[in-house]
């Protein structure tokens, strides 16, 4: 029972009210409201106080109600259900079929974030009659929950507890892909301001990164404005790749993405990118950080006169001389511990611009780090191993093309036979290694370079805001591993564009339930997800979140009562009953999810 107000002849009136549920003779099920008792008037109980009928209704669930009349009625100590439920041979409940319930929570997501209303108004500018928000669904949860191709994706309409699309033309997911391709800036920018004004999104510091994916295909588009082109491939893959360029905000959450061709060169999407999607935002002055990949004169130029800053990584192999030995020179390096000293100066650089050469100021910061220095060690071990090898006992080796290719730049003099692809004397080769340029790499192990535009920024704060660029790889790490974002099937550039955007909206879901986990669980180094759950963990947890029809119009919740499915519902402050549940409370349940 539950008490409400309604209108009777244009006054506010309060009754008592119980939910009753009647199953047909069909087995189906219907829900009826039933008044108890009528209060009276609004008018003649209200107190003057604020929200008098939300207390009222709190008093009343709370067995002390404001209104006297209503104590007979309290509850005090309710009555449990009690479920009667038979089946009969050949009956189909007999054998149980779990239905995902986890869009729930992913569906009340798509609301706060603005998806469904942007759908929803923008529909209205198409001459679209499908269910168009209905493939935009079917898209996003099964992208996050069982991500599959687009026509196996609209085969998992039945897989939840409510059916998606009532009347499904399977092709319509292509038509989707289109029209989320047309209006995808204005998505970013309409979920971009949701999260500003919902979830505090806040975008002092930006990071930028790239990466590619690969195509279920061996040919390249041989249209010269077509994405699918060989690049260099990331996986050590020779399919045809599509560049994608990534923003971050400083919460961990996507911001935008932006689509180029496999053989475009890292640094220059840059602007580009900026251009088409973080310019239009209108953000405030932000910092943005990026890795060496990044580093270009023109592109530090062109932040810096929009009023933006940098905080780039720069190789020190490609740094010149002179810089050189000012990083190795030991002078002026403070020293925090054993394992890790810095310095900085400000230095004036003329960069190549589109508009002729321009003048730049920008603080350099280096650091050596012997966690870095291990790593690096770590990974160049075998490599090495084999110079100190040929060095020792060159006699043994004969070397193939593709390690003549590792140990080149050590090598003073091509000895390369171009027709058989081999050294041509593998004793002559210990004589021909340079082993001044093998030191000096050796050399190089543990520092790191960074450069900035933000010259008074404390030089450790420079290094830290550099270091949360990690949480990107993260990014990419989960659109190619839960979210599955390769290999891609779709092989137009529109549908490519789309296809990446559902998977941006959807890991843009997945951190804000990973930033509520951790924020439920009161982690203060929220940089690192996985100290709340990873991305698959997620996966794996929703999709154990499953409701199974028992008869009568019942309905049992499975799993919710243990591991990182409970952990999940706890950080959203949803609570389960240990009860059986009907259509109408499956939908009141969904409906009285608290995302914020």
């Amino acid at each position: 029972m539950f008490v409400e107000s309604f209108p009777n002849n244009g006054k506010p009136y309060l009754r008592l009210v119980e939910g009753r549920y009647h199953v047909k003779p069909d087995g189906k099920g219907t829900c009826k409201k039933v008044t108890i008792l009528n209060i009276g008037p609004l008018d003649k109980f209200d107190d003057g106080k604020p929200d008098y009928v939300k207390r009222l209704k709190e008093s009343f669930k709370n067995g002390n109600p404001l209104i006297p009349s209503l104590l007979p009625y309290v509850n005090k100590k309710p009555v449990k259900e009690e479920y009667n439920i038979t089946f009969k041979e050949g009956d189909p409940n007999c054998i149980g079929h779990s239905k995902l319930y986890s869009n729930a929570l992913i569906e009340r997501i798509m609301e706060e974030i603005g998806i469904v209303n942007f759908i929803t108004r923008y529909k209205q500018f198409t001459k679209l009659e499908f269910d168009l928000m209905g493939f935009v669904r079917l898209l996003i949860y099964g992208r996050i929950l069982n991500p599959a191709s687009k026509i196996e994706t609209t085969n998992q309409n039945n897989n939840y507890y409510s059916e998606i699309i009532k009347d499904m033309y399977e092709y319509n997911i292509y038509d989707t892909l289109s029209f989320l391709y047309d209006y995808r800036k204005q998505l970013i920018n309409w979920v971009n301001n949701r999260l500003i004004s919902k979830f505090n999104r806040t975008t002092n510091v930006i990071f930028y990164d790239v990466t590619n994916f690969f195509f279920e295909t061996d040919n390249p588009d041989e249209d010269e404005n077509g994405l699918r082109k060989f690049g260099v491939n990331k996986n050590g893959k020779k399919q045809p790749i599509v560049q994608m360029g990534l923003f971050m905000d400083e919460q961990g959450v996507p911001i935008s993405i932006e689509i180029f061709p496999g053989n475009t060169l890292d640094h220059l999407t840059m602007q580009t990118a900026l251009e088409n999607t973080v310019d239009s935002l209108n953000f405030n002055r932000f910092i943005l950080v990026g890795d060496r990949g990044m580093y270009r004169g023109d592109n530090s130029y062109y932040l810096t006169i929009r009023n933006n800053g940098y905080i780039i990584s720069k190789s020190i192999e490609k740094t010149s001389f002179d810089e050189k030995k000012w990083i190795y020179d030991q002078n002026d390096y403070i020293k925090l511990n054993d394992g890790f000293k810095y310095k900085s100066h400000i230095v004036k650089r003329k960069v190549k611009t589109d508009d002729g050469m321009k003048d730049i100021t920008e603080k350099v910061v280096v650091y050596f780090s012997k966690k870095f220095y291990d790593k690096q060690m770590h990974e160049n071990k075998s490599f090495l191993d084999f110079l100190d090898k040929l060095q020792s006992n060159p006699e043994n080796f004969r070397i193939s093309k593709s390690m003549y290719g590792n140990i080149k730049r050590f090598i003073k003099n091509d000895l390369l036979n171009d027709k058989t692809g081999e050294i041509l004397n593998s004793k002559d080769l210990k004589a021909k290694i340079d082993l001044d340029k093998v030191n000096k790499f050796k050399a190089s192990f543990g520092y790191y370079q960074i450069v900035t535009s933000e010259l008074d920024m404390d030089d450790l704060k420079v290094i830290e805001t550099y270091h949360g660029l990690s949480r990107i790889e993260e990014q990419f790490r989960a659109m190619k591993t839960n979210l599955e974002t390769r290999p891609m099937y779709v092989r137009t550039k529109e549908h490519i564009h789309a296809h990446l955007l559902v998977c941006l909206l959807s890991l843009i879901i997945i951190r804000i339930i990973q930033n509520k986990v951790v924020s439920y669980l009161n982690i203060q180094n929220d940089k690192n997800w996985n100290l709340g759950l990873s991305g698959r963990r997620i996966q794996t947890a929703l999709n154990k979140w499953t409701v199974c029809e028992m008869g009568n119009g019942f309905y049992r919740f499975n799993d919710v009562d243990s591991g990182d499915l409970k952990l999940i519902l706890d950080s959203f402050n949803i609570s389960i009953a240990a009860k059986l549940y009907n259509k109408m409370q499956l939908r009141t349940l969904k409906t009285s999810i608290k995302i914020l």
